[in-house]
């Protein structure tokens, strides 16, 4: 049976059946197997990528009260929902640059029906899931978990090495591989009539959906074959399994669970329940794997001007005003940075306290300016002082929390707070938003209007410092996890409706740094704060590994020259930046005329290359970076254009060979961009990459080559 595009077709579940669907850089093949259940058996371009459909798993793995409870990895012995659905109906079409496919599951016995959403944009080796369950039945159901990506029949745990992605506050995104082997462990498969039970489960929990790891993974052939790469685009709780089945290996992608997230949804007759999305890329190594997930990113967010202007922000936070901010003290960075480049100055916290201790951490809500940091003509003339030096205003907002010494707190109704047990939940001296409640988003809507349409102001770093875990119980939530669940989408559809408001506005995700590095909301906002480290020289192994998370356009990487910096440790604090977004920061004001020099050079550096980085894939000639490692490396590959290297040095032996697969064999010119001085290092083409030369650390180079 054959999809045919915008049409729906009936179909048998004989064994041996199959279904083909996708384009040409990504072939999908589904097969009935004995057992009456729809398996996809091919993905992939290969003649080695078909398995047999015995091998495979059913599309979808699902359990819920009363039929398969609990969560310890896919069961595959029929018990769960999952393994009762049985293929009814496709329907398959193309909407502007996507391919889609439907699969319409059914189950007898209850009525449930679940729905396999499948996309991919044409020419992009990505394939995006996620099941929409329907209860067709005249019984309700409570739904336990529910997978958004099952996949079977990958090589077996013996062949393959497993990455994954710690991401802690300050130390975001370091990412390292192992041997499948080593966590999936050979028990003998099938003994006692089952499957080992021996699993890698990772697992994102509570309100920052990024603390611990990034909700991706990738498995690798260890022979530098196939890779196949992942993220679950979860706004709150996720979670990944890798196993064992039939000697391959399973992947199952999952949002939040009943056992790991105290999530459950109930389905009366008629209800319905869609998962996150989860997307799996695919690639001949990593780094392709990586460019075909970047390039899918740039496919399902939110279109803004942003992503091809990438204009410098200068914010006033890092290293320099630490939430301190007044008029004596702003005026002066703002001209340095207008002098310097930027065409963005966003004023961080602490423009609305009015204490004389900074005593605003439990307090915020109300987001009105403060009289005694702007004594004269008040924070509208520092923003009018920003536009005056040609620059767009910004602010730094944390819109979800309201301090419990708040008077927002006692304005707003109870129920537009977290709560558990009819308690209002504090965490840190706060009260949690929720945002599904109409009082908490007109009480945002008019925060924002004001900010935004009153006083003018085009940029907002959205922040967000508190962790509730495991979430809240409103009215109608079964458990708090899908109360969680239920604000964090909110939040997303209430962000979304302000940018259609205020089309101009730029808007940058926040949570303590990389805490949000989800792949849901990084589909809204235009950019993502990478990390809140403050040491220039730990910030290399972030930036280098920021392009795993986003786009290059969407990473804001903090650049924070200071005047008591000596010039390579200025040079190198704003190279980590250039292949990234330049967040710049740094007391620019209070720098001798050579050292500001430094500074312009680096941002004029970065305006002349950010329109190729709009476009650019990411790769690493070193792998992706150790935390200690001494030398990395980041490049940028622009589609028939040049290529880009930054390079780091923290230490170890001054040269190094750095290996550049796609242009090996050619005839490379090398241009060192940054830093400017002719003794801060050589870089030349061997043949089959670079040999680079960094005779001072801490020492950083960012070369262009031009096959």
């Amino acid at each position: 049976m054959t999809g045919t595009a915008d049409a729906t077709s009936e179909v048998s579940n004989a064994p041996g059946n199959t279904l083909s669907w996708g384009h040409s850089a990504l072939e999908v093949e589904f097969a009935t197997a004995s057992d009456g259940t729809l398996r996809l058996v091919r993905l992939g371009s290969g003649p080695g990528d078909r398995v047999d459909p015995e091998s495979a798993l059913p599309l979808v793995e699902l359990t819920a009260l009363g039929h398969g409870s609990g969560w310890s990895g896919p069961r595959f012995t029929g018990t769960a929902l999952g393994s009762r659905l049985r293929h009814r109906a496709h329907r398959s079409g193309r909407r502007a640059d996507w391919e889609w496919l439907t699969l319409e599951l059914h189950d007898r016995a209850t009525g449930l029906t679940a729905f396999v959403e499948l996309s991919s944009p044409t020419g992009v080796p990505v394939l995006r899931s996620r099941v929409r369950l329907r209860n067709e039945g005249t019984e309700p159901l409570v739904v336990q978990s529910v997978s958004s990506l099952l996949l079977g029949g990958l090589p077996a745990p013996d062949a393959l090495d497993v990455h994954r992605a710690r991401n802690d506050w300050l130390a975001e995104c370091r990412w390292w591989a192992e041997p499948l082997r080593a966590t999936v462990a050979d028990i003998n498969v099938r003994v006692h009539q089952h499957d080992s039970r021996a699993a890698l489960h990772i697992t994102g929990r509570g309100s920052w959906p990024t603390d611990g790891h990034l909700a991706m993974g990738a498995l690798t052939e260890r022979d530098g074959g196939r890779t196949w790469l992942w993220q679950i685009e979860s706004p709150a709780g996720w979670r990944w399994d890798l196993g064992e089945h039939e000697r391959g290996t399973y992947l199952a992608l999952n949002g939040p669970t009943d056992a790991e997230h105290q999530w459950r949804v109930g389905l009366a007759p008629g209800e319905e329940y869609t998962t996150v999305q989860a997307a799996l890329a695919l690639g001949p190594g990593l780094d392709a794997a990586m460019g075909a997930l970047t390039s899918y990113r740039r496919a399902v967010r939110r279109p803004h001007p942003d992503h091809s202007t990438l204009p410098v922000v200068f914010n006033d936070y890092m290293n320099t005003l630490m939430g301190d901010p007044t008029t004596e003290k702003l005026l002066p960075l703002i001209d340095a940075a207008a002098e310097a480049g930027a065409e963005y100055f966003c004023v961080d916290a602490g423009w609305y306290d009015d204490s004389a201790d900074g005593g605003w951490w439990d307090s915020v809500g109300t987001w009105l300016p403060s009289a005694r940091r702007f004594p004269e003509g008040g924070i509208r003339a520092v923003l009018d002082r920003i536009r005056e030096r040609g620059m767009v205003p910004g602010l730094w907002l944390e819109p979800e929390v309201v301090g419990v010494r708040s008077p927002i707190a006692a304005e707003l109704p109870p129920e537009a707070f977290f709560q558990r047990d009819g308690v209002r939940l504090a965490e840190q001296g706060r009260h949690q938003l929720d945002l599904r409640h109409p009082a908490a988003r007109a009480h945002l809507d008019k925060t924002v209007d004001r900010i935004v349409g009153d006083w003018g102001v085009g940029y907002l770093k959205l922040d967000y410092n508190i962790v509730v875990d495991p979430g809240t119980c409103a009215p109608g939530d079964l458990a708090p996890g899908a109360g969680l669940l239920g604000h964090a989408q909110a939040y997303l559809e209430w962000l979304s409706e302000v940018l259609d408001r205020h089309p101009g506005l730029v808007v940058e995700n926040c949570a303590s740094g990389g805490m949000r590095m989800d792949g849901a909301t990084l589909a809204v906002a235009q950019l993502q704060s990478t990390s809140d480290q403050q040491d220039p020289l730990s910030y290399p192994p972030i930036a280098a590994s920021a392009p795993t998370a986003a786009p290059p356009e969407q990473g804001a990487v903090w650049a924070y020259p200071q005047p008591d910096f000596d010039d390579d440790l200025i040079n190198f604090t704003l190279g980590g930046a250039l292949l990234g977004r330049i967040h710049l920061s740094g007391h620019l004001d209070r720098m001798s005329e050579h050292q500001f020099g430094l500074v312009r050079d680096a941002v004029s550096t970065y305006k002349s290359i950010r329109g190729d980085l709009a476009a650019a894939v990411p790769f690493w000639p070193l792998g992706l970076p150790g935390w200690t490692d001494e030398w990395l490396a980041l490049g940028m590959r622009v589609p028939g254009g040049s290529s880009y290297v930054s390079v780091w040095r923290r230490g170890g032996e001054a040269e190094l060979p750095l290996p550049v697969p796609h242009l090996a064999g050619g005839e490379v010119s090398t241009e060192i961009l940054h830093p400017s001085a002719p003794t801060a290092g050589t870089a030349s083409w061997d043949g089959d990459g670079l040999r680079v030369t960094l005779p001072h650390t801490p020492g950083v180079l960012l070369i262009r080559l031009t096959a």
